[in-house]
């Protein structure tokens, strides 16, 4: 018998891309007959990205977002006809049984081609959802969200879909080879420092004023500073690089982190129980601070205002819970408790209930919205 067949729409940035291959993978874990093919298009990291994790990617024409709704819009314009065109010969081609959509440039226009079609699930990975997932939602069979307070009809809160390489990262089991790795000391604590792909010019900032006063302490720094940002000058304990590829081994060496509040990254960090102080994005609509509230309020972590952060408040945030192992256990597991884990798992389950494709015996369990 032929295995379900399933279109994921995530493409674009690897905040939309991550969670739907996360998505992906634990639907072939759930069922290893089961077919994904992605949606993307030429722009964005779409053909790096969904290639190499092994899925079939089908190319549409890109769509530019307006903010908000339009008339243009709702009267489906020439660039988003052609979109939804292309979407419904890849669902015909596929023989799709439901979209899954994260959001993002390409989800508006698979959502309007599966509308009337095949089911549809939304998943917004944001405290408050983007225009192509309020779209989406008016007519989507499963909404499932990251954190609760969307917005969205009808919305479950499943947590963000993330790899496994995080979700089943033992930090202790991999501390050794992990600071051996970045070339960190063996012991004490190490602080890890990350804004992002490109950086984050106030945490870049921060950290070179307050790194003087951590090393002093006896606090190493693993500092990924964006390919554009400035390093914090050399010195023993500092190590700066433009960009982590093994963020599972940089969870592992760290014992706590500063950082944005993008959704993954709030995901990530809480599901391996690292304490974080979370530095939302001034700019938006304050979506990063919302996401880290839950997290936050658990006690896995401080929230500081970008405009807030300087050397002087890293050190006195992070300094003392370094130095505390208990403090550190306690904040490692609420953060660890407030977060969802299990996601991926618990989508993947979702949908192929949605399309009537059991699981296979030896991992069928009721996700855990079904025993409440």
């Amino acid at each position: 018998m032929t295995g379900p067949s399933l279109v994921v729409a995530g493409g674009g940035s690897g905040g939309h891309i991550e969670p739907a291959l996360a998505f992906a993978d634990a639907v072939r874990a759930l069922r290893p007959d089961a077919r994904v093919t992605a949606l993307g298009t030429e722009k964005g990291l779409d053909t790096t990205l969904i290639p190499a994790r092994g899925y079939p990617l089908e190319l549409i024409p890109p769509v530019p977002l307006p903010r908000k709704p339009t008339a243009d819009l709702l009267r489906l314009p020439g660039k988003v006809r052609s979109a939804v065109g292309r979407v419904r010969e890849v669902l015909a081609g596929v023989g799709a049984q439901a979209v899954v959509g994260f959001g993002g440039y390409v989800a508006l226009p698979a959502y309007l081609g599966a509308r009337g079609r095949v089911p549809i699930v939304v998943h917004e990975a944001n405290a408050r959802a983007g225009l192509a997932n309020k779209v989406g939602a008016r007519f989507a069979d499963i909404v499932a969200v990251a954190v609760p307070g969307s917005g969205l009809p009808g919305e479950r809160v499943v947590g963000m879909p993330l790899r496994r390489s995080i979700t089943a990262l033992d930090r202790a089991g991999l501390r050794g080879q992990a600071r051996q790795f970045f070339g960190l000391p063996p012991q004490g604590p190490v602080l890890l420092v990350f804004g992002g792909s490109l950086g984050a010019r106030t945490l870049n900032s921060a950290v070179t004023a307050a790194l003087p006063e951590l090393l002093r302490a006896g606090v190493a720094v693993l500092h990924a500073h964006g390919k554009g940002g400035e390093p914090a000058p050399p010195a023993p304990g500092y190590i700066g690089v433009p960009y982590i590829e093994r963020m599972d081994l940089a969870y592992a060496a760290a014992d706590a982190v500063l950082c944005r509040a993008g959704a993954t990254t709030v995901a990530e960090v809480s599901a391996v129980g690292l304490p974080a102080v979370y530095v939302p994005l001034p700019h938006g609509n304050g979506e990063q601070s919302l996401n880290a509230r839950p997290v936050v309020a658990a006690g896995g972590g401080v929230l500081v205002d970008d405009s807030d952060l300087t050397g002087q408040r890293v050190v006195a945030e992070l300094v003392p819970l370094l130095h505390d192992p208990r403090r550190l256990a306690e904040a490692g597991a609420a953060a660890r408790s407030s977060g969802h884990a299990d996601a991926a798992d618990t989508l993947a389950r979702l949908v192929l209930e949605l399309v009537g494709a059991t699981p296979e015996p030896a991992t069928q369990v009721l996700p855990p919205w079904r025993d409440r």
